[in-house]
């Protein structure tokens, strides 16, 4: 391999700094030549003529075998071009959709590497991307001709069990961190789905099932570490670098590569959870008592409402419950309208360690299926929005595919909106039309979702948790950051003001927006 020369000719636009081109995404080198020209990628297709501002330039990116063996020798981790034995399963993400074909990966066991990656996608002008869990639908951890700067081997976790804190690298799924967590009786707001990446969960927001009762996971951060666009290691914290710590608490991959968080833990042994299953003729009724539940829920109960197709029943809703109170049996009583609901298909709710429920119904999204998201938020669970997320589950064209009802609710919903990036503290429902199919054309199953979404549109209010966001036009990423926009823009500007780190819901840097 290190014989070997990898050529990507690719065009570009040059244009004057400041003028933007919503058609393509923007990307800076650092040579000092190319500073008063904004360049965009294009690919490796020649552009049609543009205006007299701005030219067309061809380019062959090149890596000699010295320049991959140099980065190959400072760095600890792994280096994978594309005529590495591992390179066509490593450039491949959850999303079976995705197929596409980075000019080299990165797999980076430190910050130093992370460091180097960056750097030397700086030199080479590559468009960066960074996978943690690479579970964003859109694929935004992998980018044609670009460098992936892979997180997964960063797997190490110290847990502290008299500070209760934990330092976590980045490339750790969910699925592996609560269990570490759990065997010193311990536990931290996550997302629901195992094999999410904790980086890319907790630099977004960090909804889970303990977020009513102890906050999102941005909110139980209590230091990051990466690199910035500049190429340097920073700690970020209430004491170092407070307003990139403030950034990050929501901010998306806007403001650098995560190698590792630390995480305020809290003790959470026996928990009572489960879900009851009811057929989705008889979904209208259990919906409308469990929105009144979510009503007047103490901020003990975490939930999920589903809507998705199941064995022996079809069509159907499923709640999730997960009771961390101190009183199980209160948590008995709570459920106990729900549970004796004459329409109760399956009941498994129980008594276990938080771990074990936390693993038992984490959602079957299994890698390589074709997935397709479309999503929303909905000030509360009406009649009318009932009958639109009904009508959309009798429509599933994709046995697979499903309606996710998350609720922001409780203590994540109590903390001013600008005490951290993420803005959407209001109460409030978040729903993802997720179309899900393996091996077939997906049209169908696109057109489902986008039809879903179009039904929900007139009840939806503004701003969409970023998570559940593919690219995010931008619009939609300034409603989903609220009030907090501004001030995101412009420590987009300080630490990232060519805005290197763009394959994320992106906030653009302020110079940028003309600011």
């Amino acid at each position: 391999m290190g014989s070997r020369r990898l050529r990507r000719k690719t065009y570009v636009l040059l244009l004057p700094e400041n003028e933007y081109c919503a058609e393509h995404k923007l990307c800076t080198p650092t040579d000092e030549e190319w500073q008063p020209s904004v360049y965009l990628v294009v690919g490796d297709k020649k552009p049609p003529k543009r205006s007299t501002e701005m030219h067309t330039q061809a380019f062959n990116t090149m890596f000699d075998a010295d320049a991959l063996d140099g980065l190959r020798a400072a760095m600890s981790g792994e280096l994978i071009a594309p005529d590495h034995p591992g390179y066509e399963q490593t450039r491949r993400v959850w999303n079976g959709q995705i197929d596409r074909r980075p000019a080299v990966i990165v797999q980076v066991r430190s910050t130093d590497d992370a460091a180097l990656a960056l750097q030397f996608a700086r030199r080479h002008a590559l468009p960066v991307s960074v996978r943690g869990g690479g579970h964003n639908t859109a694929g935004l951890a992998v980018a044609d001709g670009g460098l992936m700067i892979d997180l997964t081997l960063m797997k190490d976790v110290h847990i502290d069990a008299n500070t209760r804190v934990a330092r976590a690298g980045a490339g750790l799924t969910i699925g592996e961190l609560v269990p570490a967590l759990a065997a010193h009786g311990l536990t931290t707001p996550t997302g629901t789905c195992a094999g999410t990446g904790i980086s890319g969960s907790t630099i977004g927001g960090g909804i889970g099932w303990l977020s009513p009762k102890h906050g999102l996971g941005v909110d139980n951060v209590v230091a990051f570490e990466l690199v910035t666009a500049d190429g340097r290691t920073r700690r970020a914290s209430t004491d170092e670098h407070p307003d990139l710590f403030w950034a990050l608490r929501g901010g998306g991959g806007n403001f650098g590569v995560v190698t590792t968080i630390e995480y305020r833990l809290h003790p959470l042994g026996q928990i009572l959870g489960g879900m009851l299953v009811y057929p989705l003729g008889d979904a209208r009724s259990a919906m409308k008592h469990y929105s009144d539940l979510l009503a007047s829920a103490p901020d003990a109960l975490g939930s999920l409402a589903v809507l998705a197709t199941f064995p022996n029943v079809g069509p159907a809703l499923m709640l999730q419950f997960c009771y961390t109170g101190d009183d199980l049996a209160a948590g008995e009583a709570l459920l106990a309208p729900l549970r004796t609901h004459d329409a109760v298909a399956l009941d498994t709710i129980q008594a276990m360690p938080y771990s074990e429920f936390f693993m038992a119904y984490t959602p079957p999204v299994p890698d390589g299926l074709c997935y397709h998201d479309t999503a929303c938020a909905l000030p509360a669970m009406s009649d009318s929005v009932i009958d639109a997320l009904i009508a959309s589950a009798a429509q599933f064209s994709s046995p697979r595919s499903s309606v996710v009802i998350n609720s922001l609710r409780g203590v994540a919903a109590r903390i001013a909106p600008e005490a951290t990036a993420f803005a959407l503290r209001t109460p409030h429902l978040m729903v993802v039309n997720a179309a899900t199919w393996e091996g077939e054309p997906g049209d169908e199953h696109i057109a489902w979702a986008e039809e879903a979404q179009r039904t929900l549109r007139p009840l939806a209010c503004a701003g969409l948790y970023v998570n559940f966001m593919g690219e995010g036009a931008p619009d939609e990423v300034r409603a989903a950051y609220a009030g907090n926009y501004e001030r995101l823009s412009a420590l987009k500007a300080e630490y990232d003001p060519h805005n290197v780190f763009r394959r994320n819901q992106n906030i653009l840097p302020a110079k940028q927006r003309g600011l």
